[in-house]
């Protein structure tokens, strides 16, 4: 029984090394290669760029930026890439940085922001994505 057991798990870990190298060459080659935004990371190292660690700590604004980021998480129309762009409130000026979908929703997510009580002005540093 033991034996059995043994050679069962020996292939099924073959199939598995098979099933895996017969992906496409791109795929295995994107798994393998070293994640590299340093293109993205160039704007967080400008002094002048808001960071999320720019954010306010008073209440006013940290109730801003809660506030956009449930009515942006909770937006079913938003891509999962949207959903994550960075929100920045210092003294009721929201700033939105990240890469979204498309240019619609580059717009929908800054009428979002526009629309939560106590935001006097939206700054749109969003990008839309290039695949």
């Amino acid at each position: 029984m033991k034996h059995t057991i043994v050679v069962f798990a020996m292939l099924a870990a073959a199939a598995c090394e098979r099933t895996e190298s017969r992906g496409s060459g791109t795929n295995v080659a994107a798994a393998n290669a070293p994640a590299d935004n340093t293109k993205r990371n160039e704007a967080d190292r400008n002094t002048s760029a808001l960071t999320p660690g720019d954010q306010a700590e008073n209440q006013t604004d940290r109730t801003i930026t809660q506030q956009i980021r449930q009515d942006v998480v909770t937006d079913d129309s938003l891509s999962l890439t949207g959903k994550n762009v960075k929100i920045i409130t210092v003294g009721g000026v929201v700033t939105l940085r990240g890469p979204v979908r498309n240019s619609k929703e580059k717009s929908d997510i800054a009428a979002i922001a526009q629309r939560v009580y106590g935001v006097n002005r939206v700054v749109n540093q969003l990008e839309v994505a290039t695949n």
